[in-house]
Parts: structure tokens; C-alpha cells; sequence
């Protein structure tokens, strides 16, 4: 049961970093990039993790690779609300 779990997540995420893939190619705004490879990562990851047949999910991987796909999301987040550098160097 928890291996359908797990491709169930796993086939949302990917279904998720495509709508947002999408939407980078369309705008080519970093922020729908991050957020594409952020789910990409994760769903990734839950396949890996289904298919190592390793139940325990408080290794320290698990966490770093969690980690990253959220770092990425907050990234993504910051560089948008943050102010944009001039270019000409004002």
C-alpha cells in the first residue's frame, strides 16, 4: 500500500513540475523553473525511494534531498520578492 502511495505522489509531482514547466516556457520567469525542478526532485525521490524498498524515512538523505527541492521553492520565492539589481550600475 505504501508503494501506491508513493507512485501516486510521485506521478502528482512530476504532473506538477510539467504545469510549471510549462509555464517557464511560455514566460521564461526563473520562478516557474524552480518551482518545475523543485517537483521534478521530489518525484524523483519517491520513486527512488520506493524502489530501494527502504522504509525508513528519517535517514539523513531523505532529509537533503527535501532539503534541496524546498530550498529551491524558497529560492524561487526571494528572488522574486527581492528587488531587481540595475543593470546599468546605478
Amino acid at each position: 500500500m505504501s508503494d501506491l502511495i508513493s507512485g501516486a505522489i510521485a506521478m502528482a509531482s512530476f504532473v506538477i513540475a510539467l504545469f510549471f514547466l510549462r509555464f517557464w516556457r511560455n514566460s521564461r520567469d526563473r520562478f516557474f523553473l524552480y518551482f518545475s525542478l523543485s517537483f521534478g526532485i521530489e518525484g524523483v525521490h519517491r520513486i527512488v525511494s520506493a524502489l530501494t524498498f527502504d522504509e525508513a524515512e528519517d535517514t539523513p538523505l531523505h532529509y537533503l534531498v527535501r532539503l534541496l527541492a524546498y530550498g529551491l521553492i524558497l529560492w524561487a520565492i526571494l528572488e522574486k520578492n527581492l528587488p531587481a539589481r540595475r543593470r546599468d550600475g546605478k
